[in-house]
């Protein structure tokens, strides 16, 4: 498969992998996050970090507001790779992202994904327990990107780097803060949702809810740490999704 799109990353070429895995960072995230990805998981899993407009090589792009448009867009980006099994994944915002991808590909007529893999964002159903974040004041914004700790100090702290990272921050804040829940069947899909047990951003009893969304097998894990808990709990996490797809291709 020859692959030239900027909407993916750190592709390797992988002509015998069964099963894909379409990747989808958090918000003011980039795919570079995903890197790693590849070598840690099973050679029949082929790994497709998703970069969104506005960052990494997409620098000079514009970066969605709303989360319809972007889902739009993804689908039809994705659906010529979708010639084999395949999975999502996707942390906080893209959490959310890989749930209604999922559900737009269903309204189409494609085929679902084989397993969906949330981590680190509440049930969708449930409503935003926080305040809108996208339209705060510099000053207040940043008091906020700071107590998520996901963002170094040091470039919190750098003038520069902030005026690159603000305008991305607010756009992906805004496709999060203005989406509304709209009610439909359950996933005919396992659904597997990862949390940190002191994250304050989506506290841990906002996971369960995920359930009502699947027909199938669904499972809660949660790892200490924060809202990035998967930076320390990144192996255990992809055993996880190795081992879930292993046996989903085990039973196809």
């Amino acid at each position: 498969m020859q692959l030239n799109n900027p909407w993916f990353t750190f592709v390797r070429p992988n002509p015998d992998a069964k099963v894909r895995l379409f990747c989808f960072h958090y918000a003011g995230g980039r795919s570079i996050v995903f890197r790693r990805w590849q070598s840690m998981l099973p050679d029949a899993i082929q790994v497709f970090p998703v970069e969104l407009p506005g960052r990494g090589g997409r620098l000079r792009e514009n970066p969605f507001r709303s989360l319809g448009p972007l889902i739009e867009v993804l689908q039809n980006v994705l659906v010529p790779h979708l010639d084999r099994p395949f999975a999502f994944f996707g942390h906080s915002m893209g959490g959310l992202i890989s749930f209604e991808l999922a559900r737009a590909l269903r309204r189409a007529g494609y085929l679902l994904p084989v397993h969906l893999f949330i981590s680190a964002h509440r049930a969708p159903h449930l409503p935003n327990p926080d305040s809108s974040t996208y339209d705060l004041p510099d000053e207040k914004l940043i008091e906020k990107i700071r107590s998520i700790e996901g963002t170094p100090p040091e470039v919190l702290a750098h003038p520069e780097l902030l005026e690159l990272i603000l305008p991305i921050l607010r756009a992906d804040f805004e496709i999060c803060d203005t989406y509304a829940y709209t009610a439909a069947q359950p996933l005919d899909c396992p659904i597997t949702v990862f949390g940190g047990t002191d994250d304050r951003v989506v506290s841990p009893d906002l996971l369960p809810g995920w359930a009502e969304h699947t027909t199938r097998l669904f499972e809660l894990r949660t790892f200490p740490g924060n809202h990035f808990f998967i930076q320390e709990a990144e192996r255990q996490v992809l055993e996880i999704i190795g081992e879930r797809l292993v046996q989903t291709l085990r039973a196809g």
